[in-house]
């Protein structure tokens, strides 16, 4: 039998409702050095206890597809998500059917519906809009993966204002991978970049408005956007605004293993 609790919480118009239970097991590998960097952004958004007992997070959101013209494509998705399975999970139901996408390290998986969504932007396949959510609201954890090998950019950079610490798996300059972004000021990585599956388009994803669930728990994006950008990085096009109106959080009893 699950004991549960629920609690609601109202900021800026999102409501959040947390529910926390004895879970399944789930296997929390940290590696035991950690470069500073990598420490200060993980507790910026909850330190390792918090997130290493959570197992899983439920969206729901209201999310708009931008058009080159300027017009946009409004819907309803539900996001679960799993933060050391590395998996989420998107659902919604269009006037074409339901869809539910699975995406995980062993690609993108059709539960439901067709993989070609009318409603994606040029530019943007099925697979990257779920990368893209996956990893800005998993940052932390994908941080501390160990076979991850990352390395920060000894300068930082100027990004649409502010400036930022590039953090990539070992060749910054290697535009093919993955570079996440992490504040000059707050050590907050709150923006990612990466080439699309078929490497003709660079795309970037910025998360917003961090909120911590509850007291002690971990702080997550409740809105998220993503952009098409050149291959030097200047963001050239909005291709999806997503804002969260609840948030489910399943945790875990586990203890990290070191």
């Amino acid at each position: 039998m699950i004991n549960r609790f629920s609690k609601t919480i109202w900021l800026a118009s999102v409501t959040v409702f947390v529910v926390a239970g004895c879970e399944q097991e789930q296997k929390v590998d940290v590696p035991a050095y950690k470069p500073s960097y990598i420490s200060r952004a993980v507790e910026v958004t909850g330190e390792l206890q918090p997130w290493a007992k959570t197992q899983r997070l439920e969206f729901d959101c209201v999310v708009a597809f931008y058009k080159p013209d300027g017009s946009f494509y409004l819907t309803e998705q539900h996001h679960e998500i799993y933060p050391w399975s590395n998996l989420i999970r998107i659902s919604a139901q269009e006037p074409q059917g339901k869809f539910v996408w699975e995406f995980s390290p062993d690609g993108m998986t059709v539960i439901e519906g067709t993989r070609q969504g009318d409603f994606l932007p040029i530019g943007l396949g099925a697979e990257d809009f779920a990368k893209a959510i996956l990893d800005i609201t998993t940052t932390p954890v994908r941080l501390l993966e160990s076979k991850a090998g990352f390395t920060r950019g000894p300068n930082p950079v100027k990004v649409e204002g502010r400036w930022y610490y590039p953090i990539g798996p070992s060749g910054l300059d290697n535009r093919t991978n993955i570079i996440f972004y992490q504040n000059r000021d707050s050590s907050l990585v709150d923006m990612l970049r990466f080439a699309s599956v078929d490497g003709g388009t660079f795309l970037a994803v910025r998360g917003y408005y961090y909120h911590e669930i509850e007291k002690g728990s971990v702080s997550v994006p409740t809105k998220v956007e993503i952009f098409k950008t050149d291959a030097a990085g200047f963001f050239q096009q909005r291709l999806v605004k997503i804002d969260t109106t609840h948030i489910n959080v399943w945790y875990s009893q586990l203890e990290p293993t070191k």
